[in-house]
This record gives C-alpha cells, structure tokens and sequence, in this order.
C-alpha cells in the first residue's frame, strides 16, 4: 500500500509552520540564535523516511541518533542529533477526516510539540530513552507546554486544532 506525501505546495506550508513554530518556541523559552543552534535537528517527510521512522500512530516522530564532528577533541566530537520525521500520510489522514483542520495550525501544532520534546532531551530536562509511565509523563508536560506555548497565538483554526487533539497528541521516540 502507497503511503500519501506532501505535494510541492504543501511543502511550502511545512516550512512555514516550522518557522512559526520555532520563533513561538523560542519566545516562550527565550532563546536567542545562538541558543537555538545548540538544539541541532532537521526535518524529514515522507519520501525521505526509512522503515523505522514510519508510524501508523503519530503526526511525527522524533529520532535521535549522533553526528561526529571532526576536528573536536574526544569529549566533543558526538553531538546529540534529532530528527522531526513527518509522517505525512498521517497528516493528510486527519486532514481528509475533518474538514475543520487546516494543514498550517496542525503543522504548528505538531511541529511546536516535537520542539518542546528537543529542547528538554537538549537540555537535559529529560531523558530521550524512557518507557512506560516515564513516557506518559513526559507526553503530559509536552502536551502542557505546547498548549501554553500556543494557546495565544493568533493562527486561524489554531484553537480548533488545540481543542481537537488534546487527547491524541502522540509522538513515538526512536533511538538509532
């Protein structure tokens, strides 16, 4: 079974709502760039994903894996790398399902909750590799700030979305 994909005018509405989503991200922490910068990640849809980035469950996921860095000493080199894996089918699932979601307030919301997941595993607010209940916590502090974080932000349907998917906001962690 083929799996939906963005098409090319959607992606333009991912990098938007990644835009919004960072700079309202980033207000609510206040970081500045530099501070931004230390929380490395990338984005990746659909025709980019592998097996294992694929869920049936999730807007996204988040995937963790270490860069080396040449030319840093030993202590320095592995740098702690994240991945917002879209899952696009799902998405345009939710979309096609309720004619009340628009594409740029769900993608602020999902993109806005991975964000707040990376800026705890970056600063050690919490750890990447947890199960169980642990999880279930993390979910429950995610959801809360992602919801502090927007529930001001004047997006059209935004509060839709807020209301809609309070209790299925989801994120599956992989660890590679």
């Amino acid at each position: 079974m083929t799996l939906l994909s963005f098409e090319n005018n959607d992606l333009m509405t991912v990098s938007e709502a990644l835009d919004i989503a960072e700079d309202a991200t980033g207000n609510f922490f206040k970081f500045s760039l530099g501070q931004w910068k230390r929380h490395r990640y990338e984005v990746k849809t659909l025709p980019s994903l592998t097996g294992s980035e694929i869920s049936k469950h999730a807007f996204a996921m988040v995937n963790k894996c270490s860069r080396i860095i040449s030319g840093f000493e030993p202590k320095t080199k592995d740098r702690d790398y994240y991945f917002i894996c879209l899952q696009d089918h799902m998405i345009l699932k939710a979309l096609r399902r309720d004619k009340e979601i628009n594409l740029l307030p769900l993608l602020v919301y999902v993109f806005t909750h991975e964000l707040v997941h990376i800026v705890r595993f970056c600063n050690f607010f919490q750890r990447f590799e947890v199960q169980g209940k642990e999880k279930d916590r993390e979910e429950t502090v995610v959801h809360a700030k992602t919801y502090d974080i927007l529930e001001d932000l004047s997006l059209p349907n935004l509060d839709y979305v807020l209301d809609k998917y309070q209790d299925h906001r989801v994120c599956d962690m992989v660890f590679s």
